[in-house]
């Protein structure tokens, strides 16, 4: 991403802050290394949430094969008040990968009713922060300040911001952390932990496993929202490095790796070809089928979440579960 200035604005209890972005020469960096990968290329897939990115992932999450972002709502919905009443008072809220903030807004809600909350979201996209602005912005106990950062360096600012004696209920929703490989993720929820304190708490949301075609349809759905998500990643490669990708010439591919538990979302290659890109400094050749991977979206069993709280520095003290789609939203507390 291009970089921008820190501004702030204000809005009835609400302020936003917005600070630098991902660098254009990280971009670079990243796309170099990940093309030039021998035997299966990859791009990073938080580069997919530029501003286009990001409102295309709001459109897909309206889409009856999507059904992640309804299950976890439901669960927010109907369980927001039983989530909190677990959480002691004097509770500030962060939140990793924000979004919109539709999905965080009964959380505050039920918070506020006791309480003038602070509310601090982390997201890579500007326009998701400002998303989160215009959502939450008529709850008038509701203080935002967000952060346009990295997961790690928008939550090291955040704890920095803290009081003597606040515990922090952390938000991980969206099943975001399937995203990351499993040990890779168990290793960010340990960096988490490092700079969580004890009595700290995590609400993560995990997609669950069910049956393949179901999955399967969530990322490859009928009036290609998902596909254009995942080609416009290629575009941001032209828009902003000055590529010449031919998106005709590039198919949106989704699959289910039974061995890893995962879906994944490929970049598929309909002929022989050569792309450059000069603001990386590559030229890259392309066999026909060959695939760019961009993203993965790990499955789990409510077994296997609990473990991975045990195994990083946390314990599961609460776990509901959505019944139309297999989803949890789950409740750690920081040893």
């Amino acid at each position: 991403m291009m970089s921008r200035s820190p501004y702030t604005q204000s809005t009835s209890a609400i302020a936003f802050r917005g600070v630098a972005r991902v660098p254009s020469s990280d971009f670079a960096s990243d796309v170099r290394e990940g093309l030039a990968k021998p035997g299966q290329k990859e791009l990073l897939s938080k580069y997919l949430y530029d501003d286009v990115g990001s409102a295309l992932f709001e459109v897909i999450t309206l889409l009856p094969e999507y059904g992640l972002t309804r299950a976890g709502a439901r669960l927010m919905r109907r369980y927001a008040d039983e989530i909190v009443a677990r959480i002691p008072d004097r509770v500030v809220v962060a939140e990793l990968g924000s979004g919109s903030g539709k999905k965080t807004r009964w959380i505050l809600e039920s918070l506020s009713r006791r309480q003038p909350v602070n509310y601090y979201p982390i997201d890579i996209s500007a326009a998701a922060l400002l998303q989160s602005q215009r959502e939450l912005g008529d709850l008038p106990s509701v203080h935002l300040v967000g952060f346009e950062r990295e997961y790690l360096d928008g939550l090291r600012e955040v704890t920095a911001r803290r009081r003597a004696g606040e515990c922090m209920l952390l938000l991980f929703l969206g099943s975001t952390i399937g995203n990351f490989e499993r040990e890779a993720g168990r290793a960010f929820l340990k960096k988490v932990r490092a700079i969580l304190q004890e009595g700290d708490y995590l609400l993560l949301a995990t997609d669950l496993l069910k049956p393949v075609s179901q999955m399967v349809l969530a990322y490859d759905d009928s009036i290609g929202a998902t596909a254009a998500f995942n080609l416009n990643l290629l575009a941001r490669i032209n828009r902003e490095l000055g590529g010449d990708f031919d998106l005709r010439r590039f198919r949106h591919q989704a699959r289910f790796h039974d061995e890893k538990g995962r879906i994944e979302m490929h970049l598929l290659s309909e002929a022989d070809q050569t792309v450059e890109i000069p603001g990386a400094g590559i030229s890259v050749p392309f066999r026909k089928g060959e695939t760019i991977w961009t993203e993965s979206s790990h499955k789990y069993s409510l077994a296997e979440v609990q473990d991975m709280a045990a195994d990083t520095g946390y314990g599961c003290v609460a776990q509901w579960v959505d019944q139309e789609w297999p989803f949890a939203q789950n409740l750690f507390k920081v040893a």
